[in-house]
């Protein structure tokens, strides 16, 4: 469970370089009678305490490489009681349940009547007790991050205001409220659903080149396209210099794919009759992590003192997110070496070095509680490292964020791959996650929520637009939670809040300490006060709102967003597509720099370089709507085949479509299109390749709006650069010409399909739930195929 001496604090000392202070402060005297002989400084570092700036009584010191502060303006600026012993030359200091004792000049201290080493000792400079900054928050449990840009010391106490649900009777007080509010809150009218012209899931990210490895594998392989370098995504495939690992319905299948030529499954691991549903994968070195679904019976769980005896009817199971660890020393013998388990549907999950951080969502049954037939359990946990059963959370142990409208519990788990010794922590909220971005050092929770809007009747008695409509309008805004995270631990931070929804993960983003998110407002299909806007917000350490630009674009939505550096990219579309080029190199004030309006909608943003983004979509035709006199009453978009654009944004003012590529008719798709990890890309390889679903209208063409029938499904290869843009190298499919005679105007044997294409050295793989082909990346010619057994 929670610690409360948290071990990020072991990583970061705040330490101010001697070359960057030497510049910026100024001397102190050292011949004082009661200071140090060490060289001291006043130093220029500002404080901020959970986000608000700290101004202490007198400044902090610098000595010897680290920042002290005087300790009773800091703790007094807590709220803490300090009281100073001058017969001891010693320092007490109670906060919260923590209390603090330290001696001048000494290495040791005691924190809760327990001996502790202190690595910089408390000194007496002008009458002030001086402690290291680090020691300080090391003891009652804050994080520091360090800002060498700003040299800002931000100090978070994290669950500071944060209350405790406490007690059953308090859960139950809680969630009626909440379930009164979200039945109320999320009445969606059929009307707006059937009006919305398409449904947007998550969309994401950018593929980079793999490390060189060591020993007989390949040198150089592709690995998972993710949105944050250094931060992990899970896939039903993965692979690493010499193995490729797939999910293949009830079992991962571990195969020996380099050299290309020898290629055999070395290993299965099935899961079929176990209860467990694997679903995605990472893999870690030596290590392999299989997270899926799984359930238990309600006997399994250990029971919580404060829970009643179950009555008919019972919840019959626990529905959890499961990621299971085997050693891979031996890849033809998989070793489990772990199991780590939370309660609810799997939202999704991050790594992050050696660290794997897993988010789930569980539903509170207000049936069951509203009509006292039985307790409803506090969410549970597990780890094999200390249980065979599922561990309820205490009610203590469990927070809840005030403003949240939703009856379910978010919880969030780390585990330290590396450390066996750690248990896995948990931490759980009343509240819920929806979508989530991480960074290498914080987690995002985005949830989106609703309230009414007030109707105001019309003055002159007659109805107003909004009152003619069959429901009651809502306003939208998303909630955002923040974690730090550290080597399996992870901390709550801060919570901030912005008008509107946001499309998926690629709607945030992380830079320079501060939070980028961008929304949509409103809604498309109206035309009156509540007609969609879109918008991007800048919210600081604190997640408060420094900066912003709304209303762009009316009357459209977002499709995709994609941030890079200094610069967001925002793709809106209603019947023609705008690129949107954003600075946000100034924080406080966002701005459009430049827009580019075509044809079609982007789904899908991916970086080519600094100056060049191509966009993954539809391509689209408007048609008019008239009237029986023949006047247009509006004008409806329908989209085509897909279409791939390389934009130009050499000149941030004047973006322009530089190439386009179009694939087939109207029914045309690809998973890339809602699924980031399906697209291969290597820029020093000129590399780009995705799968497609072909349909393509082969006579008889009455209407550009006429759907194709079914005529391919595999991996389209292309050569990309900026100067000849795509150029189709050749596609390789896992059905045969005798299948796709026979396939008709669908296909539905989706076993051949090929969803994932990767290269080890000069050899690029296709990737079916039947099927592995490899085949010479110069020129596609075949090297060899394996089939993978039922």
């Amino acid at each position: 469970m929670r610690r409360i001496l948290l071990t990020i604090m072991l990583c970061f000392v705040l330490v101010v370089p001697q070359a960057l202070a030497a510049s910026s402060i100024s001397s102190i005297s050292s011949n004082s009678s009661n200071s140090s002989n060490h060289t001291k400084a006043i130093t220029d570092v500002s404080l901020l305490l959970n986000g608000k700036p700290l101004q202490l009584d007198a400044e902090s010191i610098l000595q010897d490489g680290v920042t002290y502060v005087p300790m009773r303006s800091l703790l007094t600026a807590l709220g803490a009681n300090v009281q100073w012993d001058e017969a001891t030359n010693s320092v007490t200091a109670t906060h919260n349940e923590t209390t603090v004792k330290v001696k001048v000049n000494e290495t040791k201290g005691w924190t809760n009547g327990k001996e502790v080493l202190i690595a910089h000792p408390a000194q007496l400079i002008d009458g002030k007790v001086y402690v290291s900054l680090r020691w300080m928050n090391e003891s009652f449990g804050a994080v520091v991050k360090w800002h060498a840009a700003t040299r800002t010391a931000a100090v978070y106490y994290p669950e500071e205001g944060l209350p405790r649900v406490g007690s059953y009777e308090h859960l139950k007080s809680l969630v009626s409220e909440m379930s009164n509010s979200y039945t109320m809150n999320n009445r969606l009218s059929k009307e707006s659903i059937q009006m919305e012209s398409k449904a947007l899931e998550d969309a994401p990210t950018a593929a980079p080149a793999a490390d060189a490895a060591s020993g007989s594998g390949a040198s150089d392989y592709s690995t998972t396209n993710v949105q944050v370098q250094g931060v992990d995504e899970s896939d039903v495939v993965k692979s690493d210099d010499t193995y490729i690992y797939q999910v293949i319905e009830q079992k991962v299948v571990i195969t020996r794919a380099y050299p290309a030529d020898q290629m055999s499954i070395v290993s299965t691991i099935p899961y079929a009759d176990t209860g467990f549903t694997p679903m995605e994968i990472y893999v870690e070195d030596e290590q392999l992590i299989v997270i899926g679904s799984s359930n238990s019976n309600k006997m399994d769980v250990v029971p919580m003192a404060e829970e009643k005896r179950m009555i008919y009817p019972v919840e019959p199971t626990v529905y959890t997110t499961r990621a299971i660890i085997y050693d891979m020393s031996d890849r033809t013998a998989p070793k489990q070496i772990r199991e780590v388990e939370i309660e609810g549907n799997y939202v999704s999950s991050r790594k992050i070095g050696s660290s794997l951080y897993l988010v789930s969502n569980k539903n509170i049954n207000y049936y069951y509680m509203a009509n006292e037939q039985a307790d409803v359990a506090a969410p549970t946990y597990r780890d094999s490292n200390s249980s065979d059963k599922m561990v309820p959370i205490s009610y203590d142990e469990i927070r809840y964020f005030p403003d949240s409208i939703e009856p379910n519990y978010l919880l969030i788990s780390g585990v330290n791959l590396n450390d066996n010794d750690q248990s896995m922590e948990v931490q759980a909220y009343l509240g819920s996650g929806q979508n989530i971005y991480a960074s290498s050092e914080h987690l995002y929770v985005a949830v989106t929520q609703y309230d009414d809007i007030p109707i105001q009747p019309a003055t002159d008695g007659v109805s107003s637009e909004l009152t003619k409509r069959r429901y009651t309008p809502q306003s939208t805004q998303t909630a955002i939670f923040k974690f730090a995270l550290f080597e399996g631990t992870i901390t709550y931070m801060a919570d901030g809040e912005v008008p509107g929804t946001i499309l998926n993960q690629f709607s945030m983003d992380e830079h320079n300490g501060n939070f980028r998110i961008a929304t949509t407002s409103g809604e498309a299909w109206r035309s009156d006060e509540l007609i969609s806007n879109n918008n991007l917000y800048v919210l600081n350490e604190s997640l408060d709102t420094i900066g912003k630009v709304e209303n762009i674009a009316p009357g459209e939505k977002i499709y995709s967003v994609r941030f890079m550096g200094d610069r967001a990219y925002m793709v809106t579309f209603k019947t023609v597509d705008p690129l949107f080029v954003i600075d946000v190199a100034d924080p406080t004030n966002p701005s459009i720099l430049g827009a580019l309006k075509i044809p079609g909608y982007s789904d899908y943003l991916h970086p080519y370089d600094e100056t060049h983004i191509i966009g993954f979509g539809k391509d689209t035709i408007e048609q008019s709507n008239k009237d029986e006199h023949g006047n247009i009453i509006n004008t409806t978009a329908y989209y085509l085949g897909m279409k791939i654009a390389m934009f130009d944004v050499t000149d941030v003012t004047k973006p322009k479509e530089l190439h386009t590529l179009k694939i087939g008719d109207r029914g045309t798709n690809s998973e890339l299109l809602n699924n980031h990890k399906a697209l291969l890309f290597a820029k020093a390889k000129n590399l780009m390749a995705f799968p497609v679903e072909l349909y393509e209208v082969k006579a008889n063409h009455t209407s550009p709006l006429e759907y194709g029938q079914f005529s391919y499904q595999g991996a389209y290869v292309y050569n990309i650069d900026v100067v000849k843009g795509f150029t189709l190298k050749g596609r390789i499919t896992h059905i045969t010409d005798e299948q796709l005679s026979k396939a008709g105007n669908n296909w539905y044997d989706s076993n051949k399909n090929v969803r994932r294409i990767l290269y080890m050295d000069d050899t690029l793989y296709t990737l079916s739930n039947s099927m592995i082909r490899a085949h010479n990346l110069s020129d596609l010619q075949a090297i060899g195929s394996l089939n993978i057994p039922k």
